[in-house]
């Protein structure tokens, strides 16, 4: 059976609209510097597994952040701070992606496939994540 190329054009449109096969949006708003409290918040804390985007802003006026993904073990595992850069060791971790440099006001975007499990969101510049800059993602099936 053949379909004239205007009813696939449509279906093609359907089934990227239809929820199956729609990616999630996280939004993540950056914010903190000079003696100001360091935070990291995200809109949802939860998402389907699949393609996800995340829109990153950063919401300081003079403070530069990024915003690093990383796959954890499980939902309770402890982060390791390496005390003298007041940083987390990236290398022992699952990094699937990161926003960096992200300029005062700035938003950009990054794009996971994520399969189920937890998932923790970090700025890693020196002091950021001590500061409180973090947040847990949980991707369920």
């Amino acid at each position: 059976m053949r379909f004239p190329k205007r009813q696939l054009a449509a279906l093609a449109i359907i089934c990227m609209a239809s929820p199956a096969f729609a990616a999630s949006t996280v939004r993540v708003v950056e914010g903190g510097e000079a003696g100001r409290p360091m935070t990291l918040t995200l809109d949802q804390k939860t998402v389907k597994a699949g393609a996800t985007t995340f829109l990153v802003h950063n919401d300081a006026m003079t403070q530069e952040h990024e915003m690093v993904l990383v796959k954890l073990k499980s939902a309770d595992q402890k982060i390791d701070v390496i005390a003298a850069r007041h940083r987390v060791d990236e290398k022992q971790l699952k990094s699937l992606g990161e926003v960096s440099e992200l300029k005062p006001g700035a938003e950009r975007k990054l794009n996971a496939t994520l399969a189920a499990g937890s998932y923790l969101l970090l700025c890693n510049i020196k002091g950021h994540y001590e500061a409180g800059m973090h947040a847990v993602l949980t991707v369920t099936n």
